[in-house]
């Protein structure tokens, strides 16, 4: 089986290797045909170690394809059926699942720990417990979620992730209010899918920030009322909120950095959303005067912050209904034989999202 290798963290390119295995199949498990998957920048950032991933790795978690075959006691599918992979699936029983708080179920992380690939050298991870760039991947029933028949399989895979993850940080985390003003600090995929659900929502003024033409070009298209690089913030805020700061900034890019320009353009009173999954000694300074006085909400959110397959269910309601643009996210497409190209139309901000076609 062909699947993308990446044999130690730092390393910045996959190889493709034909004699990679997907292990693990048995009762409670199903065993995925992937047809599509999606380059999400968390995929790159476990790469490089900024999320922790035991290596060596298949990449990969935004995907989409068909059951093979389903382990005893798995009842709810069957060959055949189309499904997309939920990297974070909700067990239903702890204390998380039971609040009604699914995105935060632990059960699925449980699964990154254990090899479900090998190859003739030994043990391969998933990353997120998954591994998309693979032909095949077998993975916990309850990571098959079935999708209807009229949603392409690329399509289906960016609803796996970056699609749910910005979507619900407009819809679920921050709530936007109609007639808002919003920024949103980078403009990716999820990005992007931040700025939809923020005109879903009816927000006055969307302002696009980003340091890359092409994405802020991208952005007034999907919605924003103006793009603006890094640079030109401060006069967007000045001309957008008569200097106050917005009432809802997203940040998108998981820095530090970019968090703490974030907290500086949300207006006191208003709600900065840590979107962007950053690194574990990368750290956020506020001082304890300003949090008091400044009365500002900061909501991480958490792959869009609410039930996922109810945020699957929603996204694909308003993807037929004509309310959002998930085919125009996807700027590039390649085989899985190419997959150090999808990497680096991602490192240089080309794509939005790439379909890597398995």
């Amino acid at each position: 089986m062909r699947a993308a290798v990446l044999h130690e963290i730092g390393q910045d390119k996959l190889e493709v290797l034909d004699d990679v295995e997907a292990v693990g199949f048995g009762p409670g498990k199903v065993r995925i045909r992937v047809r599509a998957t999606g380059l999400c920048h968390s995929d790159l950032s476990a790469m490089n170690g900024v999320l922790p991933q035991p290596a060596p790795f298949v990449p990969g978690h935004e995907g989409a394809g068909e059951i093979l075959e389903v382990g005893e006691g798995v009842r709810h599918l069957q060959a055949g059926d189309r499904v997309v992979v939920c990297w974070l699936p909700a067990c239903g029983a702890c204390p998380a699942c039971r609040r009604g708080q699914t995105e935060l179920c632990l059960a699925g992380f449980m699964n990154a720990g254990t090899p479900n690939y090998k190859r003739p050298g030994g043990d391969l991870f998933g990353f997120a417990g998954t591994g998309t760039f693979a032909e095949e991947v077998v993975v916990d029933a309850g990571c098959a979620v079935p999708i209807p028949d009229d949603v392409p399989f690329d399509i289906a895979a960016l609803i796996g992730c970056g699609v749910t993850t910005g979507l619900g940080a407009a819809l679920n985390t921050a709530d936007v209010e109609a007639g808002s003003s919003v920024a949103v600090i980078g403009c990716g995929g999820v990005g992007i899918s931040a700025i939809q659900g923020a005109r879903l929502r009816g927000a006055a003024e969307i302002v696009a920030v980003d340091p890359v033409p092409a994405r802020r070009e991208a952005a007034l298209k999907f919605g924003a009322s103006r793009a603006v690089s890094p640079d030109e913030l401060p006069d967007a805020k000045q001309q957008v909120t008569g200097g106050e700061g917005f009432d809802y900034v997203f940040e998108v890019v998981g820095r530090s950095a970019t968090a703490r320009t974030a907290y500086e353009n949300t207006r006191r009173g208003g709600t900065l959303v840590v979107v962007g999954a950053g690194a574990m000694d990368d750290f956020l300074q506020l001082n304890m005067f300003e949090l008091f006085f400044d009365e500002k909400r900061i909501l991480p959110s958490m792959y869009g912050g609410g039930d996922v397959l109810r945020s699957y269910e929603r996204t694909i309601a308003l993807w037929r209904a004509g309310r959002i643009d998930l085919a125009g996210l996807i700027t590039h497409r390649v085989p899985l034989t190419e997959i150090n190209e999808a990497l680096d139309q991602m490192r240089t901000g080309t794509a939005l999202r790439t379909c890597i076609e398995i």
